[in-house]
Parts: C-alpha cells; structure tokens; sequence
C-alpha cells in the first residue's frame, strides 16, 4: 500500500510539475500576444493617423492652388509632406504585416512616389490660364486612392487586433481549466498523504 500510494504521489507531483509548466507558457503567450497588439496594431494605427493627418494637408494645398501662396513654397511644403509620409511607411513596414497589409502598403507607396509627386506648380496653377482643374482633379482622384488603402489597412488592424484578443482569451481559459485540475490534484494529493500517515497510524494505534 506505501509503494502504491508513494507512486501515486509520485504521479501526482509530475502532473502538477507539467500544469505549472503549461501555465508558465500560458503567460508567455498572453504576453507575446498583448505586446504584438501593441507593437503591430495599436502603433500601426498611430502610423496611419499621422499618414492621412499628411494626406489630407497635400490635398488642401493641391484643391486650394490659386491661393495668394508663393509657388516654390508650396511645392516644397507638399514635397516635405511627402517626405514625412514615406518615412512613417518606413517604419509601417518593419511590423508585423499580413499578406493584404503589405499589398496595400505597396500600393499605397506606389502612389505617394509615383502618382504626387509635384515637379512644378505650374502644373496646378498658372497666372495666364488660372487652375488647371483637369489636373487638380487627377490628383485629388489619386489622393482619394491612397486614402482608400489607409482606410484598408486601417481595418486590418481591427480585425487582426480583435483576433489577437480572442486567441488571447482562449489561453487565458485553457489556462483557468489547468488551474482548477491543479487544485483537483492537490486535492488528491492530500487525501492520498492523509491515508498513507494518519491510516497508518490509526491501525497501529489498533
């Protein structure tokens, strides 16, 4: 009866070693995925914000061209604009992307490069002729356009956070399950201690 009941100890223990071990990793994971919702989404929705703050800046500048502005200042401020743009999609890129987030954020670059970059003003606006509005409208169609990606992405990182909560969620329940079997077991564990000593001791006693 000892060697059953110290092997069943023995097996009690192991189990309760390998729970402790499963929530240890639990928790790692809980705070993997917490930090990945930081870094790749709650950031990245900061980076998009400060994108679109941008964006919406080169559209004023562009729909508002036959302001009293001095010409070379306003391409250079669109061109500065553009620079800050590219530098947050620097940093946007480095994360964690889903396959959908990168093709938008190609598409995106691919725009702000390609698509507005203004050489002259005078493509905009010019004393003799006044706004050339076929222009304007182009680039305020691919504004529109690069808006769109950054309303894309910007659901990504809803439902790609909303993911990370729910897979965060099921570990924190496997893990209230592997809790509750560990008091099972120190539960057992005592009884079978109760049994072995005080029993014993009580047939003894008789």
């Amino acid at each position: 009866r000892k060697i059953t009941a110290l092997a069943i100890i023995g097996l009690l223990v192991l189990f309760m070693f390998g729970t402790n071990l499963t929530e240890r990793q639990a928790f790692k994971n809980i705070s993997s995925t917490f930090t990945e919702v930081y870094n790749d989404r709650l950031v990245v929705e900061g980076y998009i914000f400060r994108i679109s703050e941008n964006l919406f800046r080169i559209q004023k500048l562009v729909d508002h061209c036959d302001s009293n502005y001095d010409y070379s200042r306003v391409v250079d401020e669109i061109a500065a604009h553009e620079q800050s743009i590219l530098e947050i999609v620097n940093n946007f890129e480095k994360t964690n992307l889903t396959t959908s987030e990168e093709q938008y954020l190609k598409d995106f670059r691919s725009i702000i490069e390609n698509d507005l970059q203004i050489k002259n003003y005078s493509l905009l606006y010019s004393d003799s002729s006044g706004v050339n509005l076929s222009q304007v409208q182009l680039y305020d169609k691919k504004i529109s356009k690069a808006q769109e990606d950054l309303d894309n992405l910007s659901k990504i990182q809803m439902e790609e956070g909303e993911k990370l909560i729910n897979k965060a969620n099921i570990i924190i329940n496997r893990t209230q399950i592997w809790s509750q079997f560990e008091v099972a077991l120190l539960i057992i564990l005592s009884l079978t201690l109760y049994l072995l000593l005080f029993r014993n001791k009580m047939i003894l006693n008789n």
